[in-house]
């Protein structure tokens, strides 16, 4: 198996690449990435952790697969690969709860993706990002090159996707390619509690956030400022929304999760 997921007693799931060589995504990987997303889009998880087994989170497509093919399979071939993981990518990205990926070793090409796609991205001091794609005369994919330009600016993801050089962690953070910088030892557990605090958070004022800040750049002012309005007055007079007010004006923990419980 690809990719495993598990899901906690919170809701809490915790998706794990589990492929040797570096975690390098082949067809069933990304297959494996799509029904763990449908997986969690079907329980209605409250937040998603993501994580690679091994050395590396993810060193991007498994060239030795795409090496012993050419002409129409290869095409055909990648069509179907990126398909699977793009499905996936949507999936993750219209649901309500965050993203939270760990990233050890190195995140390549469409590793870099699905780090760079994470609400928050966790990396090991002495983890690497390449985006690697033009020194095989591949172009990107993984949402990479619409990524990078709004993280990084259009400058810096030139740099990176035509130079393909690697960057560290400490570069990463400093151009928002990730959240924070844990050490190694420590990388696991820091993302885990995290996935697991945003778990018992109000995940319906997660997931209108989420889509406030992916249509920032897109949208004008006026219609945010519009739209702003329109959504907080609705997550007001929803259940977590009173339960959060309830909850601070007692002095006590809210309970977002039972408040939108059927």
């Amino acid at each position: 198996m690809r990719v495993t997921t598990e899901v906690d007693g919170d809701g809490a799931a915790h998706v794990e690449m589990c492929r040797g060589s570096g975690n390098a995504i082949d067809l069933a990987m990304a297959r494996g990435l799509l029904d763990a997303a449908r997986e969690c889009e079907a329980a209605r998880v409250r937040a998603v952790l993501l994580t690679g087994r091994g050395r590396s989170f993810c060193v991007g497509g498994d060239l030795n697969e795409f090496g012993a093919m050419s002409g129409e399979e290869l095409a055909g071939h990648l069509t179907d690969v990126t398909d699977a993981l793009h499905r996936a990518l949507r999936i993750f990205a219209g649901l309500d709860a965050p993203l939270v990926a760990a990233v050890q070793g190195a995140a390549a090409g469409a590793g870099l993706g699905l780090a760079m796609a994470a609400d928050l991205g966790f990396a090991a001091a002495d983890a690497g990002f390449r985006a690697a794609y033009t020194g095989i005369g591949y172009s990107p994919d993984a949402g990479v090159s619409w990524l990078l330009p709004r993280l990084a600016g259009p400058k810096r993801a030139m740099d990176l996707l035509l130079t393909n050089r690697r960057i560290s962690a400490v570069e990463a953070l400093e151009m928002g390619l990730v959240s924070r910088v844990a050490e190694p030892e420590r990388l696991q557990e820091e993302a885990a509690d995290t996935a697991r605090a945003l778990a018992r958070g109000a995940t319906g004022a997660y997931g209108v956030t989420r889509r406030l800040v992916a249509g920032a750049l897109s949208t004008g002012l006026h219609e945010h400022l519009d739209a702003e309005a329109r959504l907080l007055a609705a997550a007001a007079v929803s259940a977590e929304g009173r339960e959060g007010v309830a909850a601070f004006l007692a002095k006590r923990r809210p309970d977002f999760a039972q408040a939108v419980a059927p």
